[in-house]
Order: structure tokens, then sequence, then C-alpha cells
């Protein structure tokens, strides 16, 4: 069993696939590929046969070129990594971190692979495959990818806890850019077993990804903070970025509410403000002077009930 982690930081438990599995998705995507293959070439033969050789043989050279070497590239591309054979088999091919492959892996392991498969039957491929620890042949090497199993047993033993939720949002502001990616995998490899730790074995170790964690992120982990909790929240915020990144800040975080556009008021459509209650004036006292209440000040404001000293 191989544990890749990938770009979401979620480990794949899957095996790689080894040569047999591997022969049997290439000699099924070969047979496909000649079938095409021939089929095109008597199409384009019965179509110029008013062309003289030197043009038959270019178009010949072109339809090798497109069906035998472009076909796979592009349905390896379009499928990310899945092709007709890798797919009875149940196979795929990823990067070596486990996330989908893009045109550029497609195409070294296409152009590679018309020397290791093609021109030595698959001698080259064989030897690779074997000698390598993953079964990789030199395409996988060169682009850096790996042919897995997909269809394997579902296990739970893999099960990461998710954070305390009065710790949701509290490191959204934290740069994760500088953490690799073996780092994120021993922080869910502790994660998924930490029920299984002894807990003064878990704890040191909690603390120590902590602060590897924290390092890389140029911000202490808070001392209020559990060192499991902080890295199960840390891990999931990573995780909600990537997922924001690949689909979309809505499928991420649900159907936003529609704003409410604002309305603009022409003055005179504005409805006049009541007026303020009068402040009833102050009763003259016996002598003739105003008796000012202490409760209400002179400029209308409540009293606080505070009289200075005399």
């Amino acid at each position: 069993m191989s544990e890749l982690v990938t770009g979401e930081a979620v480990v794949l438990e899957l095996r790689p696939a080894r040569l047999p599995s591997r022969a049997l998705a290439v000699l099924l995507d070969l047979v496909v590929a000649v079938a095409v293959y021939v089929a095109v070439t008597v199409a384009l033969v019965a179509s110029t046969s008013s062309l003289d050789d030197a043009a038959q043989t270019a178009l010949t050279i072109v339809t090798f070129v497109l069906v035998l070497v472009g076909g796979p590239i592009a349905v390896e591309t379009l499928s990310h990594g899945r092709s007709l054979g890798k797919t009875a088999c149940g196979l795929r091919v990823v990067r070596d971190d486990g996330g989908p492959i893009r045109f550029r892996h497609a195409l070294v392991r296409g152009l590679i692979g018309v020397v290791e498969i093609l021109m030595t039957f698959g001698v080259i491929a064989c030897i690779a495959s074997l000698v390598s620890a993953r079964g990789r042949r030199l395409g996988d090497v060169f682009a850096g990818t790996l042919v897995v199993r997909e269809r394997v047993p579902y296990s739970s033993a893999g099960f990461m806890p998710p954070p305390p939720p009065w710790l949701a949002g509290r490191f959204s502001g934290l740069d994760l850019s500088a953490v690799p990616d073996d780092l994120w995998l021993a922080v869910r490899q502790y994660l998924a077993r930490a029920a299984q730790l002894d807990p003064r074995v878990g704890w040191a170790m909690a603390e120590r990804l902590a602060t590897d964690v924290a390092a890389r992120t140029g911000a202490p982990v808070p001392r209020e903070v559990p060192p499991p909790a902080y890295l199960a929240a840390v891990l999931q915020e990573r995780q909600a970025r990537e997922v924001r990144r690949a689909f979309g800040r809505r499928s991420a975080g649900g159907n936003a509410a529609p704003a409410t556009p604002e309305v603009p008021v022409s003055p005179a459509a504005a409805a006049p403000s009541a007026p303020a209650p009068a402040t009833p004036p102050p009763a003259p006292s016996s002598d003739g002077r105003t008796e000012v209440s202490r409760d209400v000040p002179p400029d209308g404001r409540p009293g606080t009930g505070f009289v200075p000293p005399a």
C-alpha cells in the first residue's frame, strides 16, 4: 500500500499498479488504437488513390502520429489519466502528489511511450517497471506520474476527525503556501491515527507537527488552542482553499444571497422627519430667578446625576 497526498492534503491509500495489470491495459489500448489506425488508413487510401506515392506516404505518417501518438495523449488529458484499457483494468494515471494529470504529463508519457512501447515492443517499459519500486516506466519517471489502482476495498482506518466548531475560520488569514506536501502528509497521517496512539506520544507528536507548521506559516500556535485541534483546523482551512480554487466560491460556500440593489430616493420624495419634542422652559423661582433643573443641563442633554463639589 502506497499513501499519496494530493494538493488538498488528502491521502490516497491506493496501490501502485504492477506490470501485469499495466501490460493488459496497454494491450487493450493498442488494440483499439491499431484498429482505428487501420480503419483510417484504409479510408485514406481509398480516398487518395489518385495521389502519388510521396503524398500517400506523407499521409500515412501523419495518420500514424495522430492516431497512435496524439490519440492516447488526447484521451489521457481529457479523461484525467483514464484510457479505455486503464478504465477496464481499474487503473488511473496520477501525479506524484496524487493529483490529476494535465496535458504536459500526458504529452511526456506519450512521446517517451513511442520509444519504450511502440519501437521496442514494450521491452524497455517492462524492464523499467520491474526495476522501479512503484512499477513506473520511463515515461512516468520523466513526467512525474504514477499509475495506481482505483478499485481497492474501502477502509475506515483513515478517518480524520474534524476540528472543533469554535475554530471555524480561525486560521483563514494564514499563509499556507510555504508548508511542503510531506509535512501535510505527516499531519494527515497523525490525525487519522491519533486515536490509536498513546496519549503522551500522540501529544508530543502533535506539538512537534504544530511547531513545524507554525514555523512555515510565520504565525505561532495560539496558547489556548491544543496542538491536535490546531492541526485539524489548519488542515481543514487548506482543504477549503483548494476546493474554492478548484470549484469556485459558490461550490465551496453554497449559493450566496444576492445583494439588494440600492434604489436612489429623491429629496422631494423623502418623508420629513418628525420634530424632536421641545424641552419645557424652566419654571421661575420665588425670587424671580430662573431655576435650572439638575437633571436637565442647559444644553438639553440628559443629566448624569453627578454634582460637582462646591
